[in-house]
Order: C-alpha cells, then sequence, then structure tokens
C-alpha cells in the first residue's frame, strides 16, 4: 500500500480515504492554543509554556520558540495510558520544524529513556549540525541514533520525517531520505515510565527544551513509503522554500554562575560563562560595596579573573558585570549588563592553620540530589570542595554542564574554590578545560591549602610505572615538605563492588579495584602520602590503613570511595574483602577537618544525617 501519500498540515487537516489517520497530531497554529493548552488535533492535549511566541513562515501560522521548558503531553503517572496508544510494530514521526539553537540532544518529539543501560523508547530530534532519530528495539539492548547527512540552516523550516518497520529505520529531510540503519528489528521497545513531550528531549534525568519553531508533528503507527514523504513535502514546499527567520541573539545569561577556584593565601580565581561573548567587569573588595574593579576586555563567552595582592585567611565580597560588545546584534527584550549577586570568599591560610573541606563525588546527571548535597555541606562552612571526578553525565553535552552541573553546585562553588579531577564520564571533553582554570595541564595538577598539599590525578589516563602522570607524582611527593600529603584520582585502588572489577555474583574474581591506579599506590606508600579519595563507585566504601597492598595497623594509606554525589547506586559484592572497614549503598557527601597532627572524617546521608566517622592522630 503506498500509505501516506499525503501529509497536509494546514488549518484543516484532510486526509483521502485510502489513508491512514494519525495516532497522534498536533498543529502549532496559535489559534488552537486555549490559555495554555493547545487543543490537539488528535490525542492529548499539549500543556503550552506561558513564554511562547507566534509567527508565520509563508503566511502559515506556528508556534516560534517554545520557552524554557518542553510542551509535556502526559507525565509519568499517565505514562501507561500514552504508551497504549503509541506505535508498537510500525512507526512514522513527521515534524515541520525549525531550529534556532543547536544543541548536542535537540528533541522535536520524544518518548523514551535513555540513562547508561536503561536505553527505551525514541526520539526525533537534532545534534549541533544535523537531524536524527533515536529508537531501540526488542531485539536489540542499545538505542540507535541513525544522523542524517543534510546540514540545517538555524532558523529554516524543514520537514523531517522518520519511519521504522520492525527491520528498518529511516530518516528522511525535505522529501528525501537521508540515512538509512538496519541495527534494530522487532517491536518498538517501550520504556514503562517515561514522559511523551513535544518540543524537547527528556527522559528522568534529562530536559533539554526545543528552542526554534513548531509547525505540526504527526505520529502514525503505519510506515510511509518513500513516495508519501515526497508528496508530504511537496504540498507544503512554501515552507522551505521560505528565507530563514532572523534569530536575535538570546537574551543575555548565565551558562554558568560566578565560581571559585585555585585559592592561595594572597589571591583567588573567579571563573564564570554568559550564553554569548561579553566584555565585562569583576568587582571585589573587603565590603559588600565591592569598590575595587578589574576590567575583562576580552569578549567571550568564559571568562577566568585572578585577584591578586589579598590578605591571608581573609574574607572578601564580589560580583560580576558582563556586557555584550558594543556593535553586536541587538536584541529589544535585553538589559543592558548581566550583574551578578554579590558573594563570599575567604583566601587561603597559612601553613599552620587549621583546615575543613568537603567532598562531593559522581554528580553525573541527577543535579536534585547534586544540589541537595552542595546544600548541606555549604551548611558546615568548608573552607574548599574536593571532587574526585564525574562532575557531568556526558562531558561532551554542554547543557549538562550549564542546565545540571552548575546550577546545582552554584550555591556552594560560589562561595568556596572547587579543586575537581577528571572522571570517565567527562569524556575529556573540551567543556571540562574551557570551564576550569587549572594549572596545566590540568588533567592533573597539585595545590596546598594550609598543612596538606593535594596531588589530582587523571586515573582514565595511564597511572602505570614510566607514565607521565606517575613520573611526575614521584618528582612532587619525593619534594613536598606538606604535613599531609593526600591525592585525588576517580577510579578507585581498592573497591569492594560487586560488578565493576569482576562479577561477584557470577564467579570469584575480581581485581577488587583499579589496577592502572594501583600501580601508583606503590608511590603512595614510599613517600608517605596520608589519605587517597576516589570515586567512580556510586556507594561509599573506607578502607583499613593499607601498606605494600596488605592491612596494616598503623603508618598505611587510608583509602576512602565517596561516589554517592547523584550517580545511580551502585552495591558491594558479597563478600568483605580484608580491605574493607565500612561500606554503605546510599548517596552522600563527606568533611574532613585536619588540625596539626588530628584527622577527622565524617560521611553523611541524603538527609544530612551522620552515618560514618573516623579520627586519628599521628601522635599516638
Amino acid at each position: 500500500m503506498d500509505s501516506l501519500l499525503l501529509f497536509v498540515f494546514a488549518v484543516v487537516s484532510i486526509f483521502a480515504h485510502d489513508e491512514p489517520d494519525p495516532v497522534m497530531y498536533w498543529d502549532f497554529n496559535p489559534k488552537f492554543i486555549k490559555g495554555q493548552i493547545l487543543v490537539a488535533q488528535k490525542g492529548p492535549n499539549l500543556k503550552v509554556p506561558d513564554d511562547f511566541k507566534s509567527s508565520k513562515i509563508n503566511g502559515v501560522p506556528a508556534v516560534v520558540s517554545m520557552g524554557t521548558s518542553p510542551t509535556l503531553v502526559a507525565n509519568a503517572d499517565a505514562a501507561k495510558r500514552v504508551l497504549s496508544k503509541l506505535p508498537q510494530e510500525q512507526l512514522t514521526v513527521s515534524s515541520w520544524v525549525s531550529v534556532d539553537q543547536s544543541k548536542n540532544y535537540g528533541g522535536i518529539v520524544c518518548f523514551l529513556q535513555d540513562n547508561g543501560d536503561n536505553e527505551s523508547g525514541w526520539v526525533l530530534g537534532y545534534n549541533q549540525e544535523s537531524f536524527y532519530v533515536g529508537l531501540a528495539s526488542a531485539e536489540n539492548q542499545r538505542m540507535t541514533y541513525l544522523v542524517g547527512k543534510t546540514k540545517y540552516e538555524l532558523g529554516k523550516m524543514y520537514h523531517v520525517c522518520a519511519t521504522y518497520d520492525g527491520k528498518e529505520l529511516a530518516l528522511y529531510v525535505n522529501g528525501r531520505r537521508d540515512a538509512i540503519s538496519k541495527d534494530q528489528s522487532g517491536n518498538v521497545r517501550y520504556p514503562d515510565k517515561a514522559v511523551l513531550a513535544v518540543g524537547g528531549y527528556v527522559d528522568d534525568n534529562e530536559n533539554f527544551p526545543h528552542a526554534g519553531t513548531l509547525r505540526s508533528v504527526l505520529i502514525y503507527d503505519e510506515v510511509a513509503t518513500a513516495k508519501g514523504i515526497l508528496q508530504q513535502f511537496e504540498s507544503e514546499r512554501m515552507l522551505a522554500e521560505a528565507p530563514a527567520r532572523i534569530i536575535a541573539r538570546p537574551i543575555l545569561g548565565f551558562e554558568a554562575k560566578p565560581f571559585l577556584q585555585m585559592a592561595a593565601t594572597d589571591s583567588m580565581t573567579v571563573s564564570w560563562a554568559t550564553n554569548t561573548p561579553t566584555n565585562g567587569q569583576l568587582f571585589w573588595g573587603e565590603t559588600d560595596e565591592c569598590k575595587n574593579s578589574m576590567p575583562i576586555s576580552q569578549n567571550s563567552k568564559v571568562h577566568q579573573v585572578r585577584i591578586k595582592g589579598l590578605q591571608s585567611d581573609t574574607q572578601y565580597f564580589y560580583r560580576t558585570e558582563s556586557a555584550v560588545a558594543s556593535g553586536a546584534e541587538s536584541n529589544e527584550d535585553e538589559t543592558e549588563a548581566l550583574i551578578s549577586d554579590v558573594s563570599t570568599f575567604e583566601t587561603a591560610p597559612k601553613t599552620d592553620s587549621p583546615i575543613v573541606f568537603a567532598l562531593i563525588s559522581d554528580t553525573q546527571g541527577n543535579p536534585e540530589v547534586a544540589n541537595k548535597m552542595a546544600k548541606f555541606a555549604w551548611s558546615q562552612r568548608p573552607d574548599f570542595l574536593v571532587i574526585p571526578g564525574d562532575l557531568t553525565d556526558t562531558g561532551t553535552v554542554l547543557e549538562h554542564w550549564t542546565e545540571q552541573f552548575f546550577p546545582s553546585m552554584d550555591v556552594l562553588i560560589s562561595r568556596v574554590p572547587m579543586y575537581p579531577v577528571l572522571g570517565n564520564h567527562e569524556r575529556n571533553a573540551h567543556y571540562y578545560y574551557d570551564f576550569m582554570a587549572l594549572p596545566d595541564p590540568e588533567y592533573y595538577y597539585t595545590f596546598d591549602y594550609g598543612p596538606a598539599q593535594f596531588f589530582m590525578i587523571d586515573s582514565n589516563k595511564k597511572c602505570d610505572a614510566g607514565s607521565e602522570q606517575y613520573v611526575w607524582l614521584e618528582k612532587q611527593l619525593k619534594a613536598s615538605q606538606a604535613s599531609w600529603k593526600i591525592v585525588v584520582h576517580h577510579h578507585p585502588v581498592y573497591s569492594s563492588d560487586e560488578n565493576d572489577y569482576g562479577n561477584l555474583w557470577k564467579q570469584n574474581k575480581s581485581s577488587q579495584g583499579d589496577m592502572n591506579v594501583r600501580a601508583m599506590s606503590k608511590l603512595y606508600d614510599q613517600f608517605g602520602v596520608d589519605v587517597v579519595f576516589n570515586g567512580h563507585i556510586h556507594s561509599y566504601e573506607r578502607t583499613w590503613p593499607v601498606k605494600d597492598g596488605k592491612v596494616v595497623d598503623r603508618g598505611g594509606v587510608q583509602y576512602f570511595i565517596t561516589g554517592g554525589g547523584g550517580g545511580s547506586l551502585e552495591t558491594a559484592g558479597p563478600s568483605r574483602p580484608a580491605f574493607q572497614n565500612t561500606v554503605k549503598r546510599g548517596h552522600h557527601y563527606a568533611m574532613v577537618r585536619i588540625n596539626g597532627d588530628v584527622f577527622e572524617f565524617q560521611a553523611y546521608d541524603l538527609e544530612g544525617v551522620l552515618f560514618d566517622t573516623l579520627r586519628f592522630d599521628r601522635r599516638k
């Protein structure tokens, strides 16, 4: 059957008698919007954000800019009712759409979960350059993301259509087949719980609203032919022939509000990022008037400024101002300057002073939990924050930084400097290096704070004898005069996790830790490292002191895994290894206090309740 020969997206939708009806159809003519509800032509109504705008493309009404949140068709509680109407064996999804802002995970319409190994459902969307369709089937454990070859132009309308017949997944752009895949087979595999979203890419831990124009979205439970898709495009070709809409520069805002790094006794680094290149100023002082200022002349999105000439162990105030460079495109809705709130920081103390710092690791993709941890930590007023990796779920996705990590941690990192290391989820992305202001080469570095020296390692890279980081660390430890030597890297030297280093529920072989970084433990023993902090495993674990691979009652290295900052929780294996002192499954953060020869450590759960503590005095 030459199905779907004609899709009509005009205000009045007319289908020939021999053509299938859509199971869901939304016409984004503003006349169908009643209050904040878009009345569906077929299927559930849409909840429309209150900041949407309307427009016309070659005389055809459409909705421009879906606002700051996607249009939700149904929430999770209604998922089963929506799921029963979604196509199972065959699928066609079609839309007239324009993109105003490129994204790694742009969404037009979706019903999916894409979290680690949990991949199910489908999505029609776009990345930084092209349109794509993603789909998971019953015969494949992973979702296929089929990316088209056509490069879209911002502000220009396109007809985008995806089909799946149980054997073949295809993507069409402006009536022509753009990509094809046979990686999936069988019925569509749907998640048990999800949100059907039009105008966004949404699952239970991601929410990326569409920025652009929507004219129509249709879903069919049959497969359109190539001929039918071409005729569909031709029926409203005038939309594609319209000139690209002039896209105003976005209203000036923060991608990352001001945050702190690399404190010293006489200086502090302040960083922030805006959503468009700006000039600006950093204001600072001993009162909230911030009477001192430093101009920022570079026209850039990311700003990193070091304030020098400060007094040690002293509180200061600061704020930032950012403005678009003269001659840039104007936006009548934009304010003249973006001014941050006034915040505070404290310079580092001298080497004989007590220090307190917070530990939060593996915040990845769970800003709600991460924010709760950050608020608890801030309430205890630490001097600084250490993050043993996996700040984001996917470091190559800008939104994971700007919409998850930075907003969730702002309450803490706007007040105290943060010191991160790379986790595997950062994927060594340029965003890490763009946003962070760390000593070269940034993926490893050292810093001093009070009586302690910290050695920050990238455990994704080689750490065995003779490697770049091994040679560097050996030299640094040999030269260190610090009272306390602390090493931080993402992967754990010792771990009782159930399956990361060998599935202990199926066999009794496990390396019980990362062998790449275990090679460095020889240096820890040789040069008197006191403590090692790790993440990666999403649980809490504290070892007994360990030296030369064996548990000792004094003089060894104390290892901690503090990977409970937000990532999906993991569980210890069925047997207790000798090195294990305490293990706990649950989200958490930790506080460390050092005073002379005294070391104190406390771990707190998601409710802020203390669940583990350690205190030792090197004089005893």
